[in-house]
């Protein structure tokens, strides 16, 4: 089987989750004897290259603007890549690359799944042209798709508002490998940034609205007098939000017990993770968090909101999930906080959870079913 995976960028720094979830399926189809093929846009105005890394083929497009990730393309290229998979796998939405081979794939008559990851309502900023994107091609791509990808029970009725019949929808949440989480060195990362020996909450992603880490700074200052001795730090790169927070946080004054230490990778993550007395989401809107499993393979238990679409944590006694307001997070940190033998049974229950349920292995399998499927019913 040949499979082209689609997505904007593999950068971890701007791309995220879609760009960890595009890496590791990649990875691991070709790790099942897939030949796989990703098709990406480089950070920078280089020329396309094709690399080779852990058996994947990697095309990257180089790219004119990094605000909209438009690339500078050949529609022969792509239509040849497209032409030499058996399937294509489409991940995110807003973007021109995922037109580009949308429009490919039909006049081939490809057959190909997306999996938007989250992204299909409406939000934040660009509205106006997120809706032009929708009216020329967006719903296009996600109606005519021969199956939907929902990596969470809250983008169900995503796609259903796209038009999407259910029998199209299936569910393959995101996963972990844990031979990734097992090395960091959590002296070093304390004295890195200045955290000493306090304990501390994460708040582990971008700096920007959707994520809510306005929300948590905001709980965390009105509930100083019963977190006295705890710090907060806020590990990922600024998605427009960390002046705002810079100058949120001036006005608590509460001290120097906030740390902003940018996006974090390799060992640092590890020890970050490992040091946490707690994993904070406070996202106004989420599809299934990646950064959960992480917490949960490294032992930690997490506070998360409502919207995050992963409410099983607090089922299986991994975590709290609480409103997303400031109100309700400052009750859910005070709740989870008071209780240090409570919060190592919830690290516990959701690292068992996680390495019983969220593998890497585990959600290729279903998207080589899928994918089986697909192809049988064309044949």
């Amino acid at each position: 089987m040949r499979v082209l995976n689609v997505n904007m960028t593999l950068d971890p720094v701007s791309g995220g989750g879609t760009a960890e979830r595009t890496f590791q399926i990649s990875r691991s189809l070709a790790e099942t004897g897939v030949e796989c093929t990703v098709l990406t846009i480089s950070s920078g105005p280089i020329p396309a290259h094709k690399i080779v890394i852990g058996g994947v083929r990697i095309v990257s497009l180089p790219c004119w603007s990094r605000r909209y990730y438009i690339p500078r393309f050949s529609c022969q290229n792509i239509e040849e890549l497209v032409n030499d998979a058996d399937i294509i796998h489409v991940m995110g939405h807003w973007t021109l690359i995922n037109a580009l081979v949308y429009y490919a794939a039909r006049r081939l008559k490809k057959p190909y799944v997306v999996c938007p990851a989250g992204a299909l309502p409406l939000y934040g900023r660009s509205q106006l042209l997120k809706k032009l994107y929708n009216f020329f091609v967006g719903r296009n791509i996600i109606r005519n798709a021969d199956a939907c990808i929902a990596i969470a029970s809250n983008e169900m009725s995503h796609f259903k508002n796209y038009g999407v019949d259910a029998d199209k929808i299936h569910f393959i949440p995101n996963g972990i490998n844990g031979d990734d989480f097992k090395s960091g060195d959590e002296n070093a990362f304390r004295s890195k940034y200045n955290i000493g020996s306090h304990p501390f909450i994460l708040f582990m992603g971008r700096l920007n609205h959707i994520k809510g880490p306005d929300l948590l700074l905001r709980a965390f200052c009105e509930a100083r007098e019963g977190l006295a001795d705890y710090h907060l730090v806020f590990a990922g790169p600024d998605g427009g939000m960390r002046a705002e927070l810079d100058n949120l946080y001036k006005q608590f004054s509460s001290g120097n017990k906030v740390h902003f230490v940018g996006y974090l990778g390799g060992p640092d993550k590890i020890a970050a993770y490992k040091e946490a007395e707690v994993l904070v989401i406070p996202s106004r809107q989420e599809a299934m968090s990646i950064v959960v499993l992480e917490a949960g393979i490294s032992g930690k238990p997490v506070l998360i909101t409502d919207r995050c679409g992963f409410n099983d944590i607090a089922a299986v006694n991994g975590g709290v999930v609480v409103p997303a307001s400031v109100q309700g997070i400052q009750k859910g940190l005070v709740e989870i906080l008071k209780d240090a033998e409570k919060r190592r049974s919830m690290g516990r229950s959701l690292k068992k959870y996680v390495e019983n349920n969220f593998t890497w292995k585990i959600a290729v399998e279903k998207y080589l079913q899928v994918y089986r499927m697909i192809l049988e019913r064309g044949t």
